[in-house]
């Protein structure tokens, strides 16, 4: 099938054929580069071949990684009928790309591949992380977050789908968890006729929250919602007829509700910034030996104080006997659903900066402009540069402000 026309080996002719002449193809505007993840266990991959096709028949050039989307279970010839290039490895990936698409932010031994000016459009979660801000900054990266484009009703288009994967994902892990053979307290969250059941505490009612509440509730367990969104609160209140007690977000609703559970989720976001520290290390230490926290937060530093980021081959570890899960890259489990789910929001985005332009797109557009957290050298982005300190710069803002922006950034209190 490899050496049918159209397949991997008859592009990479082409392609080759073409650079010796010096030819470049009639119509191409923007030449867009899918790498393979090389983070533990991520096999995620940010296009699918439908994708592809749209952006190839759109004029633009896509190169794609060998073996990038066989975690996702997509092989390379698929691509190839879609009409990607193949290349072999990631080094010439980034090499001839203007735009680099990925699903999770770089790692260190993928900094040297990164040029001056490059877009790179992908998860940042920044804020956690001043190295590799400090390292896009020096290097010129226009880096977009994902998880920061946001449209006016304040809702995030491209973390949506990741979140409800997550959402959904850490009620099973935790349930798991709780298995004594795993090193749980041996509690099943369903319970059965005449025993109570687990109780779950959810903190955050946002996407994560909510979608964590549906398992929970499916599985029958105790759930108690915390939350500042008195709105979000009494709708989820209605939508699941009473059947979990909600609460205000406060220290003392808080450790109360920690302190009792056997499953606590932590969901809590601010949009680009560090996660708020909501549970603390004293209330940890209230919990039962063999309960489990599970921080969906950690990828933006996590909102429990004794949390750290794990891995999938590593996933959890233990303080005050209390089980954590701190794995940042959790739909990564799952990749065939998330790479679709990803892939469906990301793509109208991705092709809006390839047929216009990364400027005109971020001029036009004030939804994705709220993606941008590097662009030349600077901190765009508000939160991130809260979260470290720094002063940041936003010279798009002009498109509906009236002039460049810039302010200090402030520690969470």
């Amino acid at each position: 099938m490899v050496g049918r026309l159209g397949g991997p080996q008859c592009i990479q002719y082409r392609t080759v054929l073409a650079e010796s002449t010096g030819k470049k193809a009639v119509g191409r505007r923007m030449e867009i580069g899918i790498p393979k993840e090389i983070m533990n266990s991520e096999f995620r991959v940010a296009a699918v071949p439908a994708g592809v096709n749209t952006l190839v028949k759109a004029d633009h050039r896509v190169f794609v990684e060998q073996g990038a989307g066989s975690g996702s279970n997509i092989d390379d010839a698929e691509f190839a009928a879609a009409g990607a290039v193949l290349v072999p490895g990631a080094r010439e990936v980034f090499a001839r790309a203007e735009m680099i698409i990925k699903v999770k932010e770089p790692l260190p031994a993928e900094y040297e591949y990164l040029r001056t000016g490059q877009i790179l459009f992908t998860y940042l979660h920044l804020a956690p992380r001043p190295e590799l801000t400090e390292f896009l900054c020096r290097r010129k990266i226009n880096g977009i977050g994902y998880e920061t484009v946001q449209l006016a009703d304040g809702s995030l288009p491209l973390l949506t789908p990741m979140s409800q994967v997550a959402g959904r994902m850490a009620v099973q892990v935790g349930a798991r968890y709780l298995e004594k053979t795993n090193g749980g307290a041996g509690v099943l969250l369903g319970g059965v006729p005449g025993v109570d059941p687990g109780r779950v505490t959810i903190i955050g009612p946002g996407v994560v929250g909510t979608n964590a509440t549906r398992v929970a509730l499916a599985m029958g367990a105790d759930v108690t919602l915390i939350g500042t969104n008195m709105e979000r609160l009494a709708r989820l209140d209605e939508l699941y007829g009473g059947r979990m007690t909600t609460l205000v977000s406060n220290e003392y609703n808080i450790s109360r509700q920690v302190a009792d559970s056997d499953l606590v989720v932590g969901a809590a976001l601010i949009p680009g910034g560090r996660a708020p520290k909501l549970v603390t290390g004293d209330m940890v230490s209230r919990m039962r030996p063999g309960s489990v926290i599970v921080d969906v937060a950690i990828d933006q530093g996590g909102c429990v104080e004794t949390s750290r980021v794990t891995s999938h081959a590593e996933p959890t570890f233990t303080v005050d006997g209390v089980i954590h899960y701190g794995v940042a890259n959790m739909p990564g489990a799952v990749p065939r659903t998330s790479t679709f789910a990803l892939t469906n929001v990301t793509l109208p985005f991705a092709l809006e900066i390839a047929d216009k332009g990364l400027d005109r797109a971020l001029r036009e557009n004030a939804s994705l402009r709220k993606g941008l957290n590097v662009y030349d050298g600077m901190i765009v982005q508000p939160n991130v540069a809260g979260s470290q300190g720094k002063e940041w710069r936003d010279p798009f803002r002009d498109a509906d402000s009236g002039g460049e922006q810039t302010g200090m950034g402030s520690a969470e209190r």
